[in-house]
């Protein structure tokens, strides 16, 4: 996906921008994360849209995977209520991942949003992230469905150890 402008690829969150604004999202409930940082700059520029912790009105969440192991009982209330969610989850513990610590929750992160009745998607480059959400944005609010997509680390890039010791 090229930028009509530039030769560089576009990156991933400026079309998932766009579907944000097609789908007439106003409100963006989400934990502060460096993988969702563009996303987040674009969402607050954004005067259609307010970033928020949470919400009850129609929205998305932005979180990381560390973040889901401390939503378990917040995902269950998704579907219980048929409450239509779209979850976009950077991921750690994933591909060139340096923290041991992060590999746990990385690796559990599908298995236990599945468990919890979230019905998951993955995008492992900037295309397959942008196709992802909006398959999930369409799927949500139509189906009254919980949907996660989560974004590898092979879009959102890996953290070298060495170079943030140095």
């Amino acid at each position: 996906m090229k930028n009509s402008n530039q030769s560089k690829p576009t990156h991933w969150s400026e079309p998932v921008h766009s579907l944000l604004r097609e789908h007439q999202i106003k409100q963006v409930a989400m934990v502060p994360d460096a993988g969702h940082a563009n996303l987040i700059r674009l969402c607050e520029a954004d005067k259609k849209m307010k970033v928020v912790r949470l919400t009850s009105e129609k929205g998305i969440l932005l979180m990381q995977s560390s973040g889901v192991g401390n939503c378990i009982n917040m995902l269950s209330l998704s579907t219980s209520c048929q409450m239509p969610l779209v979850i976009l989850i950077t991921m750690r513990g994933d591909h060139g991942e340096f923290n041991p610590s992060q590999v746990p929750m990385g690796n559990a992160t599908e298995t236990v949003l599945s468990a919890m009745g979230v019905l998951v998607r993955r995008g492992d480059t900037h295309e397959a992230v942008v196709e992802e959400v909006a398959g999930a944005l369409h799927m949500a609010f139509n189906t009254s469905r919980p949907i996660a997509v989560l974004i590898g680390q092979k879009v959102t890039g890996a953290k070298d150890f060495r170079k943030l010791t140095h």
